[in-house]
């Protein structure tokens, strides 16, 4: 680990402005052009990936679901300390003084022609994509039907793929999704070449209800687990996780208020659903809500409607773990004055858990000055909601290491202030607060980390309670 730097705030601007796109050109990386964005190719144990996009100095993995800046970029996908990430993409430690030695500029870039968008031959039947979806999927026929009629699902004559097309609003096709119909072997899917992934495959009624999909064969499973009046709300299916797709249906179509995220029911669709919800709220949707299917997803349901054995449900071990870690937590009271020793101390012990209850509980005390409730307890059992509600694991995938390392600083932060401000303004205490709030969310998820490495497979275990008098002292 690189030795303790103090950088500055410039520094710190200087490396959230660092385009990433030409610094990782610079380190050798390979990028590959996709119109505005580039994406990152790189080779890991297990195989090739090209799941990073690169926009600036943000990126975002869609593999993973996490993104961000140059620094957590360098975090997660190297492995490197916060220190080391700033100093790297500094230029090192000399150049801090210098910006012309650290600044990269991209050479001008030739504007890459989008090859046009053209749907695959259609075959003059639709005999095996009927079959593959009725017998295997065990989708309704008149749902096929509906969609064969409005010309979004065929069959394509080269490979015999069912075919799932995108439409805009005046009903021309602008995306396509082909999926294999074979009964054995490996699965064959893919997005059409030139596809305009702001549409995808979706069906747009007069109710203000929009129900979003992973893929066409969840949203038609769900359209036939529920079949009554389906024609009156709105579905789409993301092919992925698309956002762009639902925000420019809901934009085209004005009436639809209400959003039901219906992503698988594994680690990876309640992740989707979150991250998406996010996006919604950011974009000034409010009204969302989450249908959730009873087995894996909607088609295991319908799967096991018809006597076949469903795969289950998958719970969010990280979720799951992190939310009982809070709910398990009491609140201590402590001399505020001893908040700082108490974090140092237990910190270097490596109890994280304690940290996380240490900080809260201050936070607690800290928030009755300035806000209701006035009891230092009820406060504490508050701010354990708010820390479950605001968790989002999506963005949680950093590896212990550097989950330690973001404790450390911020216990070296909060202490500092907690030394140096003994006679807080009311501004002031609540910033604290809120300081030690973070203090207690990054000690939780390390030692949701911790617990997740050691025993992967095993519920929540906990170590022995200590009393707050024998770690203070």
């Amino acid at each position: 680990m690189a030795e303790f730097i103090p950088f500055t705030d410039d520094d710190k601007l200087r490396v959230s402005s660092v385009d990433l796109v030409s610094f990782l050109q610079s380190r050798g990386e390979q990028l590959k052009r996709l119109g505005h964005d580039y994406k990152l190719i790189y080779t890991d144990g297990s195989g090739v990936h090209d799941s990073i996009m690169i926009r600036g100095n943000h990126w975002y993995d869609h593999k993973n679901q996490v993104g961000g800046g140059p620094v957590k970029f360098m975090r997660e996908f190297y492995g490197m300390t916060y220190q080391d990430a700033m100093i790297s993409l500094l230029g090192g430690y000399n150049n801090r003084a210098n910006p012309t030695r650290t600044t990269i500029k991209l050479a001008p870039k030739k504007e890459q022609e989008r090859k046009p968008f053209k749907l695959p031959e259609t075959n003059d039947n639709m005999r095996r994509a009927y079959a593959y979806l009725t017998k295997q999927r065990f989708i309704a026929p008149e749902v096929i039907s509906f969609f064969a009629h409005k010309g979004t699902i065929y069959e394509d004559k080269a490979h015999h793929n069912v075919v799932f097309v995108g439409i805009d609003e005046n009903g021309v096709p602008k995306q396509a999704h082909a999926r294999s119909t074979l009964s054995f072997g490996s699965t064959f899917r893919i997005t059409v070449e030139g596809s305009d992934t702001r549409f995808s495959f979706s069906h747009f009624g007069k109710n203000d209800t929009l129900y979003v999909f992973e893929a066409p064969i969840d949203m038609l499973s769900f359209i036939t687990l529920r079949p009554q009046n389906w024609q009156d709300s709105s579905y789409i299916a993301m092919n992925g996780v698309y956002e762009s797709a639902v925000l420019n249906a809901l934009r085209s179509h004005t009436q639809l208020d209400s959003i039901a995220l219906c992503t698988d029911n594994d680690e990876g669709g309640i992740d989707a659903a979150e991250r998406l919800r996010d996006i919604l709220f950011e974009n000034g949707y409010e009204n969302i809500f989450r249908e959730c299917s009873q087995y894996k997803d909607w088609n295991e349901d319908l799967k096991a409607m018809h006597g076949i054995e469903p795969l289950p449900a998958v719970p969010h071990k990280r979720k799951e773990m992190y939310n009982r870690l809070l709910r398990n937590r009491r609140f201590r009271s402590h001399d505020m004055s001893r908040t700082a020793y108490i974090l140092q101390t237990v910190f270097r012990r490596g109890d994280y858990l304690y940290a996380g209850e240490a900080a809260l509980s201050a936070s607690a005390q800290l928030s009755i000055m300035f806000a209701e409730p006035k009891d230092a307890e009820e406060m504490f059992e508050l701010l354990k909601i708010k820390a479950i509600d605001s968790y989002r694991a999506y963005t949680d995938k950093s590896k212990l290491e550097n989950k330690v390392d973001d404790l450390r600083i911020a216990i070296r932060d909060i202490s500092k202030e907690l030394r140096d401000n003994t006679a807080c303004t009311a501004e002031e205490m609540r910033e604290l607060a809120k300081k030690l709030f973070d203090v207690a969310v990054i000690a939780f998820k390390c030692q949701t980390e911790l617990l997740l490495q050691e025993a992967p497979d095993e519920n929540v275990i906990e170590t022995e309670e200590q009393s707050w008098t024998e770690i203070s002292m």
